[in-house]
């Protein structure tokens, strides 16, 4: 999730005891920054706040965050169901040739032979790849499986992707 510039790296969904401390759903594939991070903005009712990290550690598929200046359950639970965002400068660096998601929505979508397939406006994480969704407009959704054989090549500075679909796969 992008919000003005900000990626949403995890979601609060629950107070974590009475002194404060909250559980969070990690919504990054490095949920390991929530140890070393000292500040994370938190969007609530659409208003931009900078909490400071006063402690983190992982519980079962969470992470728990305690920040400064919380120190009661009943103040911990206004944030409940807010998004905590960082700003995109402090992205975890991705290896060559692998993408955020939010990078992938939006590119246009070209057969080798230039023919434009569409829009990508969705991803949907299957475990074996990704797939995705390129709204063909008058068409139902074209699902295009992210494989090295199938996707060519991502130009993010052009917004646009290249395609090598298998046989029948637009049928």
């Amino acid at each position: 999730m992008e919000i003005d510039g900000y990626i949403a790296i995890g979601k609060i969904v629950n107070t974590q005891g009475h002194r404060g401390e909250l559980r969070i759903i990690p919504t990054t594939d490095f949920p390991e920054r929530f140890k070393t991070m000292n500040r994370v903005h938190v969007n609530q009712n659409g208003q931009l706040a900078v909490l400071e990290v006063e402690k983190a550690y992982p519980h079962k598929s969470f992470f728990i965050l305690k920040f400064r200046g919380i120190d009661k359950m009943n103040a911990a639970e206004t944030l409940k169901g807010c998004y905590l965002l960082i700003p995109k400068e402090e992205l975890m660096p991705l290896p060559d040739n692998t993408f955020y998601i939010f990078d992938i929505i939006g590119l246009k979508v070209f057969t080798t032979d230039g023919r434009c397939l569409g829009e990508i406006t969705d991803v949907q994480q299957t475990g074996a790849n990704d797939i995705y969704l390129i709204d063909r407009e008058s068409q139902t959704p074209l699902m295009v499986p992210a494989l090295k054989q199938v996707v060519l090549e991502v130009d993010l500075a052009a917004g646009k992707m290249i395609v090598e679909l298998p046989a029948g796969l637009e049928d």
